[in-house]
Formats: structure tokens, sequence, C-alpha cells
């Protein structure tokens, strides 16, 4: 498809470094939710919730807008949309930058909180850390709908992230395509051989020689210490968190797709992984996806996580089985500090979601 154009650049100069003066607005709420209430790791059921409504939305009472929900990656909580980093602006920000120049569609945008305490849930149902898929789909999209004026049709909602984001953003339509005509993902998780399997022995090492191979010592002492201290950190966290998501027993036990002694793989547990794999997910999901009105893929060339090469994987199996309407692009940057791109797919996803 025709690129998208670009959106506003986080350059350094271009006013107070402080923040903005808004065009539109950004709405801070509470959503009290039921689903999570009984989560496998009393993790808090009442979340944030921000919903970002365009300039015109308070001096037009009968319009309605098309929606898109922005979800964060692994470690994402709400507020961390409000982090600065050096030069540049924030996310909601550069959305309001680009609402205000008038040459983008308006929409609404709903900022989604699924963090979890083990960093995470991949926005899916699991009993290793809670009914996140469907806290997402049947208490937060019904909640948004009944509370703002919305186009409450499936062609006018979409859903955009990046990282784990990016995963929840590639699968969520696939499993609900009566709820979301439209997605982009950002260096989403794919190809789980390439993103995932190269860490496993590095987790075995890691195990072994800091903490007897034990995952309730690494839990213990992660939990008594600043997080992200010790090399390592990051790794354990994230495979810890993906096994709670994709292979967790029903009573919540963690099973890891590895032999916690020599790394070799355990097939079977490796399997329910592959399943939730977006690359193999989309082979089988021809008809959700040749149904998307907007599918936006892009990654960073030299992506630390090999998440570009994801990218690709999933594009081809999206030419495979038919999908139209499709964007993609990867181009020369890294995985962090890609917030810059965002804005392009909003763009691109509020384009095509529009009456």
């Amino acid at each position: 498809m025709t690129p998208p154009a670009q959106g506003p650049r986080p350059l350094a100069g271009q006013g107070s470094p402080w923040g903005i003066e808004w065009a539109g607005s950004l709405v801070e709420e509470w959503i009290e939710s039921e689903t999570l209430k009984d989560n496998q790791l009393g993790d808090p059921w009442r979340r944030p919730i921000w919903v970002y409504l365009p300039p015109g939305y308070d001096t037009e009472p009968s319009r309605r807008y098309p929606v898109i929900y922005q979800i964060q990656g692994m470690t994402g909580q709400l507020d961390m949309w409000k982090n600065r980093s050096p030069f540049r602006r924030t996310f909601p920000e550069l959305l309001d930058e680009l609402f205000a120049s008038g040459e983008t569609p308006p929409c609404l945008v709903v900022f989604v909180d699924c963090w979890t305490s083990y960093g995470g849930s991949q926005f899916l149902d699991s009993p290793g850390t809670g009914r996140y898929h469907t806290y997402l789909c049947e208490e937060v999209v019904p909640w948004i709908d009944q509370r703002f004026r919305t186009l409450a049709g499936r062609e006018h909602r979409g859903i955009a992230g990046k990282s784990s984001g990016g995963y929840g953003a590639m699968v969520t339509p696939m499993l609900r395509p009566d709820l979301f005509g439209g997605l982009a993902t950002h260096a989403g998780d794919a190809l789980f051989e390439l993103c995932y399997l190269p860490d496993f022995r590095q987790v075995v090492r890691l195990l072994r020689d800091m903490y007897g191979g034990s995952w309730e010592r690494f839990w213990q002492d992660f939990r008594s210490r600043p997080p992200s201290s010790r090399p390592g950190d990051d790794v354990l966290v994230n495979l810890y968190a993906m096994a709670a998501c994709y292979s967790a027993e029903p009573d919540g036990t963690v099973l890891h797709p590895y032999d916690m002694d020599t790394g070799r793989i355990v097939p079977d547990v490796w399997e329910r992984w592959l399943e939730w794999d977006p690359v193999r997910m989309a082979s089988w999901r021809g008809p959700e996806l040749r149904s998307m009105r907007a599918i936006y893929i892009d990654a960073g060339k030299r992506d630390e996580f090999y998440l570009d090469m994801g990218a690709v994987a999933f594009h081809r199996e999206l030419e495979k089985v038919g999908a139209k309407k499709v964007f993609f692009e990867l181009f020369d940057d890294l995985h962090g500090g890609i917030e810059y791109r965002y804005p392009i797919a909003t763009r691109f996803l509020a384009e095509r979601l529009s009456p």
C-alpha cells in the first residue's frame, strides 16, 4: 500500500520541554473490573484508563468518532505514557500534535492498562496471570462505548501497540474480529523461535548459578531489592511472564518450555507457546485477517530482539492468506525509543477506520 504520511517527529528546540498547550484533552478515569477480581496474582482489579479526546469533541456534541485502543509493552503501566525522554515529546503529546494539524481524521485513543506483577499479560486470558483478554474485550470496550461518543462498530475500532503491545495488537483482532477492524503493530513479539528461544539457555544458566535452579528464590530476591539491579533480571522476568501467559496449567502452575537443568526443549510445552505465535496464528486465521480494514506493521532493522524478522514473517503470512489493506515497513532504528513511529500508525488507522 502507499506509505502513510509521516507523523510529527520529536525534534529538540520545538517549544517548551515541560509540556504542550493541548488542542484536545486527555481524560483520566478508573474502571473497576469484575473479570480481574479473581486474578491468580492478586493484582489490582481497579485499573486506570485514559481517553484522548480530539479537538472539537466538546464543541460538536452530535459527532461520533472511531476508536483506537493503545496498549503497552512488557512492564508497561499506564502512567509511563507521561515519562519524558530527553529532547522528545511523549506519545500523548505527539498524538495531540497529530490531530491538532487537522490533516488526520479525528478519533478517540484509549490507553489501556493490563500490567501484572510479572510485568505483563500479553493481553491474553491465562490462569497464570488473569483474564486480560476478557477484560479488554468484554469490559473496557463496552465501558468506552457507553461513556463516550464512539462509532461502536468493529469497522471503526482498531488496536495498536509496540513490543508485547504489538503482540496484543496482532492477536486480539484475530481472536475477536467482531470487535476490531484494524490493527497496528510496532516490533510485536512474533516468530517465537527467534525472539524467545535464544534466551532459554541464558535463563537456565542464571537460575543455576545465582538461585540454585529455583524460580521461587529468584522472585524472593527480585522483590527484596531495587528491581533490575542485577544482570539478567530482564530476561528472567520476561521469560517467566511469557510462560505464565502461554503455558500455565488450570491451577495456575507455570510450565516452562525447556528443561531447567539442560535447557533442552520440552516439546509439548513449547508447542503450547507456538500456538500463540502470531506468525502461526495467521496461517489459520485467514478469514479474520482478510476482514481487517487496516493492518499496519513496522519494526526497526536493528531491533535487538530480532522482532524485525518476526514482522517480516507475519507480513508474509498475511500475503499468503490474502489479507488486504496492509502497510509494512522496516526502518533504521532499534527496539526502544521509537515512539515517533506511533503517530504514523495512528494516522494510518484513523484514515481507514473513519466513515
